[in-house]
């Protein structure tokens, strides 16, 4: 099989199986050769690694997946897919394609069984519109991971890797940096794709810390924290967290919290930096 990173080659396998790009799904596929050497590249990928891929689409960045890494699963939603996928990867004995929905396969079983329980590697060019559900499900759900290396829209790049008091500063950026470390490796023009999405996007990479660099007595408040301050971001801090439903501190402890912290009654969530929002984690879940 030619590699699908020629664009000759794409087109000529989506008119073979009369393919039609499904709009629900966030279909773009890399036509660029170079992008697609940048991603492995910043994967660092070898054949000690086992892959999991999201999204493989017509099986483009699979083949160079497949060439460098021990293992691959890629897990596809579109059924469309599954039929070209099989003649892409015909060439490739170390691969597996699961025809599901990401978010509801059993990653913690899957990587049991193909992986001994051994920290994976994820790579994939993301749909924009499931981008952050799955990233966070990656996360939340406390899988071993050696890296993540993904391409995703440029404005969610630039938002996971914000700093406290920057426009594009959010609940994204510190759920992200509690777990990794974020690292953008290349910008993507709209031209690399087909179809051509209507913005441009990023190889970021996310390093997850070897070991939490922060003593936090309860993970689910500390989200829930972070959450309630950028829900409505005009708000001040002491107000979104009171408002915030699924959160019952009196306002007094709340500001007892930022007093304790050296924080300003009047600050805004968007000021905090993550190590702030866990001392008032930590200090509520010390005193509730």
């Amino acid at each position: 099989m030619d590699k699908l990173g020629n664009p000759k080659n794409t087109i000529e396998i989506l008119n073979k199986y009369k393919f039609v790009f499904q709009k629900k799904f966030g279909q773009n596929f890399l036509i660029d050769t170079h992008v697609l050497e940048k991603i492995v590249n910043a994967a660092e990928i070898t054949k000690d690694d086992f892959v999991l891929e999201i999204g493989p689409g017509i099986g483009t960045l699979t083949q160079y997946l497949c060439e460098r890494a021990g293992k691959v699963v890629a897990v596809e939603i579109d059924k469309m897919l599954i039929p070209i996928l099989e003649e892409t990867l015909a060439a490739y004995d170390n691969v597996r394609v699961l025809n599901e929905d990401i978010l509801k396969v059993d990653l913690v079983s899957l990587i049991k069984e193909e992986n001994n329980n051994r920290p994976i590697k994820v790579v994939a060019n993301l749909p924009y519109y499931i981008t952050t559900p799955i990233i966070m499900d990656l996360f939340e759900k406390h899988i071993p991971l050696s890296g993540i290396t993904i391409m995703i829209q440029k404005e969610v790049a630039d938002r996971i890797r914000a700093i406290p008091g920057s426009k594009d500063y959010g609940a994204l950026s510190l759920v992200v940096q509690y777990y990794a470390k974020p690292y953008i490796a290349a910008n993507v023009p709209p031209n690399c794709f087909m179809p051509r999405p209507k913005v441009g996007s990023a190889v970021i990479c996310l390093t997850p810390h070897k070991k939490p660099p922060y003593d936090v007595k309860d993970e689910s408040l500390l989200f829930s924290l972070i959450r309630a301050s950028f829900n409505q971001r005009r708000k001040t801090l002491v107000n979104g967290i009171y408002n915030y439903e699924g959160l019952s501190f009196s306002k007094d402890l709340i500001l007892e919290a930022l007093t304790a912290s050296g924080l300003a009654k009047d600050i805004r969530g968007e000021s905090l930096s993550l190590e702030q929002f866990i001392n008032i984690a930590n200090y509520l879940s010390e005193k509730s």
